[in-house]
């Protein structure tokens, strides 16, 4: 594997079909099962590592998001990856942008109201790795189920000539989704977290029973997360897969999305609802067997400030 830190010279190091596994390190499960399919699908799997300073509002994490940049390379390495692109922040803002790609409307809904300029911040750092690695497919978890729409929508309307994958949540045992943020709840928070998981899952089994009322759907989330000691739901929604307009029928491609506070941590998961035959079938994502690569020896523990810490 090789290390990087300019697109020039990431560009001269790709061979034939090339895959980008976007990221900002702190590296899992979720991170590796995307450039394990890019592994099988691609010549050249080029994975990038930058904490994006434009997707940080004000009181988020960005100083405080953790890192493990010698543990990263170790895990990419050993996942297959060949080129590891790891840029200063100069390489990627060598000024500071005027340029800023907004996809409107879908940028405003769900995460966009809570988190302003958010998602302004996720589209332009895309497009730049887009046009500065020159990837045929990129690699997205449908975790982050509006930033993969967002994405999709980004990448179209700029014709950028590339597809883009979306590849099932990884959850830890027990169903939490996987999240580096994850990394700073305590273990009894992240035994609470899994309300989330289990409201959703409850809604999966019923939309594939048959139910297909919003409300219906997302009442079951919400009294689960409710419930819950500990838990602060925000919001339960459903939401087209293609633009994350609201629905109040599942009858198109969705997802079920929620996010909630938990300890110092905001959190977010989602099923996606895809049409199957006369009905949905809901997909579960993929539950590990055993402790995440989050919490394996030498990582320790982060500062958490008394401000809540941002999924995303």
């Amino acid at each position: 594997m090789r290390i990087t830190s300019t697109f020039a010279e990431t560009r001269d190091l790709a061979r034939g079909g090339v895959g980008l596994v976007p990221t900002m390190g702190f590296l899992h499960e979720g991170h590796l099962s995307l450039a394990d399919a890019a592994r099988r699908e691609c010549d050249t799997v080029v994975m990038s590592l930058f904490v994006n300073p434009l997707q940080f509002g004000e009181g988020e994490d960005l100083a405080r998001y953790p890192r493990d940049p010698e543990g990263d390379a170790a895990l990419a390495e050993a996942a297959g990856v060949d080129v590891l692109f790891a840029p200063q922040v100069a390489e990627m803002y060598p000024r500071a942008p005027l340029t800023r790609v907004t996809v409107a409307e879908m940028s405003e809904r769900l995460e966009g109201g809570r988190r302003p300029g958010h998602f302004t911040g996720v589209a332009t750092v895309v497009a730049k790795l887009f046009a500065g690695t020159h990837p045929d497919r990129a690699y997205f978890g449908r975790k982050d189920a509006q930033q993969l729409a967002i994405v999709r929508r980004m990448a179209s309307d700029l014709s950028f000539p590339l597809q883009i994958v979306g590849v099932p949540i990884v959850r830890e045992v027990g169903g939490l989704a996987l999240s580096s943020r994850n990394w700073y709840l305590s273990p009894e928070e992240r035994q609470r977290a899994t309300a989330l998981s289990r409201g959703l899952m409850g809604a999966a089994d019923a939309a594939e029973a048959g139910v297909t009322d919003a409300a219906a759907l997302t009442q079951l989330v919400w009294d689960e997360m409710a419930a819950a000691a500990g838990v602060e739901p925000e919001y339960a929604a459903l939401a087209a897969a293609e633009d994350a307009a609201p629905l109040d029928v599942l009858d198109r491609p969705a997802f079920l999305a929620v996010a909630a506070r938990v300890g110092p941590a905001r959190l977010i998961d989602n099923i996606h609802l895809d049409p199957a035959g006369d009905g949905f079938a809901a997909d579960r994502g993929v539950e590990l067997t055993a402790p995440s690569l989050l919490y394996r020896e030498g990582r320790g523990r982060p500062y958490v400030h008394a401000e809540s810490l941002e999924e995303g």
